[in-house]
């Protein structure tokens, strides 16, 4: 049966301004678009497959790597949790969790 995906706030901000950073850095909405589909796709796979991420030192928490994007996520007894959907090619010092 496949598990409800829960976005935090955190993580649905952070993408949604990566997605504007694409959108100015383009002068379209085209990549955003694009990317928008993509990840959601993946992230609708976990739904179905949530143990296709790979293990991090974290304790629960898994890494889901789509292209230059890594999703990070919990998986919960009724739901998987998105916690982060990070661009790699950032500065990793940038993000504060």
């Amino acid at each position: 049966m496949a598990k409800k995906i829960v976005w935090t706030s955190k993580a649905a901000n952070l993408f949604t301004k990566t997605l504007e950073f694409y959108c100015q850095r383009n002068h379209s909405n085209t990549y955003s678009r694009k990317l928008n589909m993509e990840i959601y796709e993946t992230v609708k796979l976990l739904a179905k497959y949530p143990l296709i991420g790979l293990k991090t030192d974290m304790k629960n928490i898994r890494v889901l790597i789509k292209g230059d994007f890594k999703i990070f996520y919990e998986i919960r007894i009724a739901e998987i949790v998105i916690h982060l959907v990070w661009d790699s090619r950032q500065d990793p010092s940038k993000l504060n969790l």
